[in-house]
């Protein structure tokens, strides 16, 4: 039977390994001042887990009761919450946090200190007592709790929005899985602000369960940002954030606005063109079409701007007049390209058919297929022969 102590023991040999597996990430491998402040904010995080859960072991603070464990549980989850929020709002704002982003988690944490301190003072009971005055206090610290993390949650969600769109504008690439880690973790946070109350307030079967999922996350949080610091992702990332900032730069030069990613949610400005400029783009467009510039390999979106001989900024607006992005538009284009060259050449293998449409390789060739058309490659030529 899996018993309190044996879960307390687990959580801190846990987050004593998380811990230091941040410590020692390779520090060359870490590029921006950003990502290796968040990781320092992150294995704080981790550290103040590894403290509380140790306190637990030792004192044994939930065999004493519901209050005594709650007490200590919000003093330290409060500020490990805000650490790992933070970490994450870090890596997505690029540094420039707000002042809410930097201190809303500190002053939940006072308050909820200040409340459990009054509640202790004025009771006339000794500080460990369960007092209705405690419970209460307890029970508003951790509302605070979930409106702290509601914050963040909503922070990155839209800081996440915003990346998404870089990316989407810049690679000619379905580029979702790099960040779908952040989009997981966000998720996974709101969950434990809404799961932690309910195990530290239970004391039965059910805060086994809350644990244990609790555990799971915080591995899955602190493994995959690992990960991500140590990947070309960060370096990608960057690329199509300054891209989207450059198009910001050429659309102010041409007394327009478009909003850059660390700007979308303030600005929900829309780039417009006008007629006559739209026509101009969609001219070029047609003529590089013609000449099949959109099956080369590697084609970001600079590139295809330059070779298509409009700016940056005008190709993003055209799109978005069109509502696709760059990411989008390419892949329908190459979509095209590919049925044609199925229909025309039976013969040819998914291989030769991704290399001439630009592809990187035949698995992206059908996964973009079967994303577009609904049917892969191989169903698509054999319902073209049935027609025949």
């Amino acid at each position: 039977m899996i018993t309190l102590q044996m879960m307390q023991f687990t959580a801190v040999v846990l987050m004593l390994l998380l811990t230091v597996k941040l410590l020692f990430l390779r520090e060359w491998r870490i590029k921006s001042r950003q990502a290796r402040q968040a990781r320092w904010l992150m294995a704080g995080g981790t550290a103040l887990m590894v403290v509380h859960f140790a306190i637990q072991l030792k004192t044994g603070l939930r065999l004493q009761g519901v209050t005594q464990s709650v007490m200590l549980n919000l003093a330290m989850l409060i500020p490990a919450s805000y650490l790992f929020a933070r970490a994450i709002l870090l890596l997505q704002r690029r540094g420039e946090l707000t002042l809410a982003d930097r201190w809303t988690g500190p002053a939940v944490w006072t308050v909820t200190m200040a409340m459990l301190a009054v509640a202790a003072l004025t009771d006339g009971e000794p500080l460990l007592s369960n007092t209705p005055e405690l419970r209460i206090a307890e029970k508003a610290g951790a509302v605070l709790y979930m409106l702290m993390q509601g914050y963040y949650t909503w922070r990155h969600s839209v800081s996440l929005v915003a990346m998404r769109r870089a990316l989407h504008n810049y690679y000619d690439r379905d580029t979702d899985g790099m960040l779908r880690w952040m989009q997981y973790s966000i998720v996974g946070l709101m969950l434990l602000a809404l799961l932690v109350p309910v195990a530290i307030f239970s004391s039965g079967p059910g805060m086994l369960i809350v644990a244990f999922a609790v555990y799971f996350f915080l591995f899955y949080l602190v493994d995959s940002f690992c990960f991500y610091l140590t990947s070309p992702a960060p370096e990608r990332m960057q690329a199509a954030e300054q891209n989207a900032d450059e198009v910001e730069e050429e659309a102010s030069r041409e007394q327009a606005l478009i909003p850059s990613p660390r700007r979308a949610e303030e600005d929900n400005s829309v780039a417009v063109l006008s007629p006559e400029v739209m026509n101009e783009v969609e001219q070029a467009v047609e003529a590089w079409k013609a000449r099949g510039g959109y099956c080369q390999t590697g084609l970001l979106q600079p590139l295809a701007a330059q070779d298509i001989g409009i700016t940056r900024y005008r190709l993003t607006a055209w799109l978005h007049q069109r509502g696709l992005k760059y990411t989008e538009w390419i892949a329908l284009l190459r979509i095209e390209e590919a049925k044609r060259i199925i229909a025309a050449h039976p013969d040819w293998s998914n291989d030769a058919v991704a290399q001439h449409c630009g592809f990187t390789d035949r698995t992206v060739l059908q996964r973009t297929f079967k994303k577009i058309e609904g049917i892969t490659p191989q169903k698509y030529l054999e319902n073209l022969s049935k027609v025949e």
